[in-house]
């Protein structure tokens, strides 16, 4: 037998690490919060056991300036990505982008002072970080925060720029970067510019980041040194055609969302990175209108590891309209492409490529690229380079600069990118675009959120949803603005009742799925953990207000309560107030809510408002100040105050209501009651599960 020298045995264990790293995604040395992310990150050709060290990520990189994200839906994750493409373009910094779960924060003080850091930070619920922020969050807010190193202030050389996303119809508005910026002050960081707030509840998130970004350029190149050039397009992801390749290629993906999913292994954990494929066990229509729907749809999660608690929610991971993929596809002059396989690389070693390759232009559209959302101003002005024409490059340049003409071109009639290019360029096919800048440009397309609609307690195993579909007429547009994930619920649906094709209000989807996986009765599904939940204590007394399908969870609680009483528990008032239009239009469940009446008696009761039959419009805020005393009793009882639907309008009414309640009937000025609600919120005792 050979003796191994040393160079063999350096080789050898060098394998040996490789091997370990690869086959347990770095646990052994590397800290990861979900299991399942890691191998997804392996599949898309991130490496095992990376460092978790952000100092050493941009030394190794060779970048001066990290742009982190605390993001629940995607936004402030783009964000993120056009702050830094725009300092790299702008200002020529080494840019990277960080999920803020992706590395630890004790060495932050190591920072370097010619080095800058960005957080873009959404405020989720009643003032939450965002899931890939809670760790980050604990740990710079803590009390005892501990440092790698023992500077004094610790972070004495960090300098950093801060973007929050929010919605003024919570009560903790921007809460997370308001907290951060707090704490990183605190701890001596220096900001650089004016912390920015975006408020999605004003609809003017868009325009609040435009406006924030500016100043804050500036004042950071003053800071730092900068100086800015001539913005020219870099790509980031290079884009090559794999002719070897046809989209039945075993290793080609034509929508499955990662590898397991390819090779038809999936497994649990089943979460934000990796749907169950559950089957829908039954779908029906709630409305007995023709020009409007609402669906309640059962999805079964037997055979999956997936459980959820009463309040939480389900997201569904949608697909795009056959419609909409073919327009984007034609106004780009890619139709006779769409089945082309390509493989996306990064260009630089911090990019990752946000959906799995090799796969097809339409893959990659219909599955990935949230095509319908509406466009952003500074997304048009960045297409103007690439313009059919000189007149079309003028008019892209005018909606990228201009917010006014921006709205009265395209906001208002909520165009998306396809139709944009189509306005714009009169028709012509934008054949110069790099697909690059699309993948770059047009968000990832992100699951829905709907308030689960049924009790863990009474059916573990099946998730209901109740969802309004959305479609709504707008004055100047040819044709309605139709809801993305609703109207592809609406498709399975149908094909769960029969229908051999179904296409609602016209359009088609790809509801078998890649590979005809989903068979047009499955959809892609994970659960997300809420807040939003009934006391501990059966026994305590609530008040619900659910107009809508903001009756959804509250359908989950009262079908709990009913469990409860079955089992000889008490249980307390169950009050809950649900409007809509008319009781013979969309009175949705009406006939669940008299067997929940039978089961528990004097302990439940429905309090309706229909506003559309007669001349006076009656809301459930109506209806809450007509029963001022004994709302005002059940609180005294320390009865749970719930709230679920429409945040702008009814939600902020809602809490206006109670405070004039709590004035009145304890007699107490109005500023003090506002002051007891505000505490409710605190502890508690008012929840609200909202949406703008």
């Amino acid at each position: 037998m050979a003796t191994l020298d040393t160079l063999d045995i350096v080789v050898l264990g060098a394998i040996l690490v490789a091997s370990v790293a690869y086959f347990t995604k770095g646990s052994l040395w590397g800290v990861q919060k979900d299991p399942y992310a890691a191998s997804f990150a392996n599949a898309n050709g991130m490496k095992a056991g990376k460092t978790r060290s952000i100092i050493e990520k941009m030394e190794e990189t060779g970048k001066n300036c990290v742009v982190f994200y605390g993001s629940q839906t995607g936004t402030a994750e783009d964000y993120a990505s056009r702050l830094a493409k725009e300092g790299k373009s702008r200002f020529g910094l080494e840019t990277m982008v960080a999920d803020l779960e992706d590395f630890d924060y004790d060495n932050l003080d190591a920072m370097p002072s010619d080095k800058v850091v960005m957080f873009v930070l959404a405020t989720y619920g009643e003032g939450e970080p965002t899931d890939n922020a809670v760790e980050f969050y604990e740990f710079v807010s803590g009390d005892d925060v501990a440092f790698s190193e023992s500077n004094e202030p610790a972070l004495g050389n960090l300098n950093y720029v801060a973007f929050g996303l929010g919605n003024n119809t919570y009560e903790h508005y921007n809460f997370m970067v308001r907290n951060v910026d707090k704490a990183l002050q605190k701890l001596g960081a220096t900001r650089i510019g004016d912390a920015g707030e975006g408020d999605d509840g004003a609809g003017t998130m868009e325009e609040d980041f435009l406006a924030w970004k500016d100043p804050m350029w500036a004042a950071l190149a003053e800071k730092m040194g900068l100086e800015e050039r001539e913005a020219v397009y870099e790509p980031i992801f290079n884009i090559v055609e794999r002719e070897t390749l046809n989209k039945e290629s075993a290793e080609v993906y034509v929508g499955e969302p990662n590898k397991m999913h390819l090779e038809g292994t999936a497994k649990g954990p089943f979460n934000a990175h990796n749907p169950y494929i559950a089957p829908i066990a039954e779908s029906r229509e709630l409305f007995s209108v023709k020009d409007r729907s609402c669906l309640h749809m059962e999805v079964d999660i037997s055979g999956s590891n997936l459980s959820y608690q009463t309040g939480d929610h389900i997201a569904v991971w949608p697909t795009n309209a056959g419609e909409e993929v073919d327009r984007f596809l034609s106004i780009l002059d890619l139709t006779d492409k769409k089945d082309a396989v390509v493989s996306v690389k990064p260009l630089e070693p911090t990019a990752k490529v946000p959906f799995p390759t090799p796969t097809t232009y339409d893959a990659i559209v219909r599955y990935h690229m949230e095509i319908c959302a509406p466009v952003s101003r500074q997304f048009l002005a960045t297409l103007a380079a690439f313009a059919p024409n000189e007149e079309t490059k003028a008019e892209m340049a005018k909606l990228g600069g201009d917010k006014d003409y921006f709205h009265e071109k395209v906001s208002i009639f909520h165009y998306n990118i396809a139709r944009v290019l189509e306005v714009v360029g009169g028709g012509k096919k934008w054949t110069n675009i790099p697909f690059s800048a699309l993948i770059e440009g047009v968000t990832k397309l992100q699951p829905r959120y709907y308030s689960i609609s049924s009790s863990s307690l009474v059916q573990p195993k099946k998730i209901s949803i109740t969802a309004v579909v959305e479609s709504a007429v707008i004055p100047g547009r040819t044709d309605s603005f139709r809801g993305v994930t609703t109207n592809y619920l609406l498709a399975l649906k149908q094909k769960q009742n029969g229908d051999p094709n179904p296409e609602p209000f016209g359009m088609s989807y790809e509801i078998t799925g890649p590979r005809n996986k989903y068979d047009g009765i499955h959809v892609p599904v994970h659960v997300r953990h809420s807040n939003f939940k009934l006391p501990s204590d059966p026994a305590k007394p609530i008040i619900m207000i659910g107009p809508g399908t903001g009756v959804a969870p509250f359908r989950g609680f009262i079908q709990e309560r009913v469990q409860q009483a079955a089992g000889a528990a008490e249980v307390g008032k169950t009050l809950l107030f649900f409007g809509c239009r008319k009781r013979n239009e969309d009175f949705m469940y009406a006939d669940e809510f008299e067997e929940y009446q039978k089961s528990l008696g004097d302990k439940f009761e429905l309090v309706t408002a229909f506003s559309r039959e007669t001349s006076k419009k009656v809301y459930v805020q109506h209806r809450l100040r007509e029963r001022a005393k004994e709302v005002n009793e059940l609180l005294q009882k320390k009865a749970y105050f719930y709230v679920c639907g429409d945040a702008a309008n009814m939600a902020r009414e809602v809490n206006a209501v109670l405070a004039q309640i709590l004035s009145e009937e304890r007699g107490i000025p109005e500023t003090k009651a506002e002051e007891i609600v505000k505490n409710m919120r605190a502890s508690n005792q008012y929840q609200e599960d909202v949406w703008s």
